[in-house]
């Protein structure tokens, strides 16, 4: 009788050991996936901003550019800030 009880206690054992095993096993096969997912959400949203920030950066260059090209002509027409005139730099920004 205490050889039966033994192998059925020893297998008993066994199988929630796997049990165990397997439940563990499909949590981390859940969190993986999970987390493959996240981390290609966040690859899609900053590769969004990483676009943005170039279209930005191309709108900031043409910006400077006609400003450039605006007080050129200005100051090629005569009208251009001399000495003790108002200009955009001296401007105080509205948030003093």
């Amino acid at each position: 009788m205490n050889g039966n009880t033994q192998r059925n206690d020893s297998t008993m054992a066994n199988e929630g050991t796997l049990d165990r095993l397997e439940k563990r096993l499909e949590a981390l096969e859940s969190r993986i996936a999970y987390q493959e997912d996240w981390l290609d959400t966040l690859d899609q949203a900053v590769a969004g901003q990483e676009r943005r920030l170039t279209q930005l950066e191309r709108l900031s260059e043409l910006l400077q550019l006609r400003l450039r090209e605006q007080r050129q002509l200005l100051q090629a027409q005569g009208d251009g800030p001399g000495e003790g005139d108002y200009r955009l730099e001296d401007e105080i920004p509205p948030h003093y």
